[in-house]
């Protein structure tokens, strides 16, 4: 019997007294073999694509971030592209992203343009790597309530400087950092603590261009000991775009992540 292959998502372990989860869904370009030959891309194509939806560079950023803290926060890096499956959509149609063919198995691009073909199946992907990725978020959550009796999420992403066609909300302000909240799950006193983390960078700004953050599902709107915040910095801070490397503003973007971990670590 060959072995079962290693998970594609790591969480990465921190403190016993942090409640803290640094989780960085997007990061990376990795595409399977037999993920890729259901995308209707050619090579040059999919290349282009993954320069324009991953958000580079954020695993490098939460990692710097993590190790500069006095209490090492816990971290969960997705190994896989959102192209495979994008873990932070509702898998059904709840999901507005749904209708702009960005579920939770995306249908189209970055430019509005088919990503698979019609009528693919979605059932396979979302049981492989959707539905054990969710699972395992929750769990890595519900460990961090045993241990501390909360739970903070800072899910860490970053947008281009230029919206791009599938944003159904690009024509709102995009500042420096924008900050994703949630009515039940964002306390103002994390935003505050983000906002005062993030100023040298010429200010922040909430829910645009995008809104919300990830919290478990079993969690989400139910459980007020977790809290959760989204943190999507423009990528023309650190890194040359699309999809180029970074630059000597990840250092300070970091530095400026580690300072809000360590101010959530006393409640």
């Amino acid at each position: 019997m060959s072995p079962e292959p290693p998970l594609p998502f790591q969480l990465l372990p921190g403190a016993a007294a942090s409640p803290v989860l640094l989780h960085v869904p997007h990061s990376s370009r990795v595409v399977p073999e037999h993920v890729r030959a259901g995308i209707v891309l050619d090579d040059e194509a999919l290349e282009t694509e993954l320069d324009h939806i991953t958000d580079a560079h954020t695993a490098a950023l939460a990692a710097r971030a993590a190790a500069a803290c006095a209490v090492t926060p816990w971290s969960f890096v997705n190994g896989l592209s959102r192209l495979v499956v994008d873990p932070e959509r509702f898998p059904d149609e709840r999901e507005e992203m749904l209708a702009a063919g960005m579920g939770a198995v995306y249908t189209r691009t970055t430019h509005r343009k088919p990503l698979r073909p019609s009528g693919a199946d979605p059932g396979p992907l979302l049981d492989r790597y959707f539905h054990p990725y969710a699972r395992a978020m929750t769990e890595a959550v519900d460990e961090r309530l045993a241990a501390t009796g909360r739970a903070v999420v800072i899910d860490v992403h970053s947008y281009p400087a230029t919206a791009l066609p599938y944003e159904l909300h690009g024509t709102g302000p995009r500042p420096p950092v924008c900050l994703g909240t949630d009515g039940l799950h964002t306390p103002p006193g994390l935003a505050a603590r983000a906002e005062a983390a993030f100023a040298g960078f010429g200010g922040t700004g909430l829910d645009s261009p995008f809104a919300g953050t990830y919290v478990p599902l079993k969690h989400y709107g139910k459980d007020r000991r977790v809290g959760a915040l989204m943190i999507e910095i423009r990528r023309d801070l650190y890194m040359t775009e699309p999809g180029g490397p970074a630059g000597p503003g990840l250092d300070a973007l970091a530095s400026a992540l580690a300072t809000l971990v360590e101010g959530l670590g006393d409640g």
